[in-house]
């Protein structure tokens, strides 16, 4: 019986398979190879994500974007901070959450293209708080409510011009509600009598108590004018909405200027610079990051412009 077995057949099937084993092996290391690529990928991914949920930093671009809302609070930092970071590479600072306010860290080298205004001038480790009559000014919380007072005092001065007085004076109080003793010392851009003593541009004063229910800050601030019978409705800013201050334009405006003098008490509760409550709330954000300047307290602060009183008095 014949052999049929092609004697050269059996090495190139064992050279197919061999090949075939190759590729197959070839393959799967390749797939493994692959599959570790995807893995380490995305550990790196994750990795990279965790560290910018870290670090939260805050890019131009979502800056710039129209709904992003700048947050109330900005601390001016070094960009040194943060920099061989990799997730905050370009980035202008970057945002955390402090006792319930949002609080946006500012690197210093992004303050003159953030477009905010800060007043009275852009410092690092410096706390902001925002001007509630224009978002785009930033004021330093250690001098806000000293800054509200001088806007205040000027405001009623420029009422009174407009109105075509002769002259006006502010009278201005601060009564304590328990015993406590503070020493201030405040500034004067005008001509001001203190406890009849007579003070210039120039001048300070010092004024301390130790009582309860005793005056703790007096003043009184003049102004004379040359007098105009074509009264002008002044635009008005921390007096708005104060009924008392909108009746004397409206009589010198709508009426036929008979009113010689008018007297008007302003309590500090109708034209606060803030709620007691966001004080508070600012001093506990201060509190949490620390070691910045500004720390002092706004709550205090707060509690002190509402139990003041202003006496406001216009000749015309």
């Amino acid at each position: 019986m014949a052999n049929n077995l092609d004697t050269k057949k059996g090495p190139s099937m064992l050279s197919s398979l061999l090949q075939k084993t190759t590729a197959v092996g070839k393959s799967a290391a390749e797939s493994v190879q692959k599959s570790a690529a995807v893995l380490s990928d995305k550990i790196k991914a994750s990795s990279y994500e965790r560290r910018a949920k870290k670090y939260n930093p805050l890019f131009p671009d979502e800056y710039n974007s129209e709904s992003f809302c700048i947050p109330n609070m900005i601390i001016i930092v070094d960009d040194a901070v943060r920099r061989g970071i990799d997730v905050c590479e370009g980035a202008i600072g970057w945002r955390s959450n402090q006792n319930g306010i949002e609080v946006l860290h500012l690197y210093d080298e992004a303050v003159a293209t953030s477009g905010i205004n800060f007043i009275p001038t852009a410092t690092c480790d410096a706390v902001y708080y925002v001007d509630s009559f224009d978002r785009t000014r930033y004021i330093r919380t250690d001098c806000i409510f000293d800054r509200a007072h001088n806007e205040r005092m000027a405001e009623l001065k420029h009422i009174a011009h407009m109105l075509g007085a002769k002259s006006c004076s502010i009278e201005f109080c601060e009564t304590a509600n328990q015993m406590s003793t503070t020493k201030k010392e405040r500034n004067f851009s005008e001509h001001a009598t203190v406890k009849s003593k007579e003070l210039t541009s120039e001048d300070h004063y010092n004024h301390g108590s130790a009582s309860q229910n005793d005056s703790k800050w007096d003043g009184r601030i003049t102004a004379e004018f040359e007098g105009s019978n074509i009264p002008r409705r002044p635009k008005l800013k921390w007096f708005a909405h104060d009924e008392m201050i909108k009746r004397l334009i409206d009589a010198r405006c709508k009426g036929i200027n008979t009113i010689t003098c008018e007297t008007i008490e302003l309590f500090g509760s109708s034209s606060a610079t803030m709620s007691q409550h966001t004080a508070c709330a600012i001093d506990s954000a201060i509190c949490e990051i620390g070691g910045f300047k500004g720390s002092s307290s706004m709550e205090s602060h707060a509690t002190m412009e509402h139990s003041r009183k202003l006496i406001y008095c216009v000749k015309f």
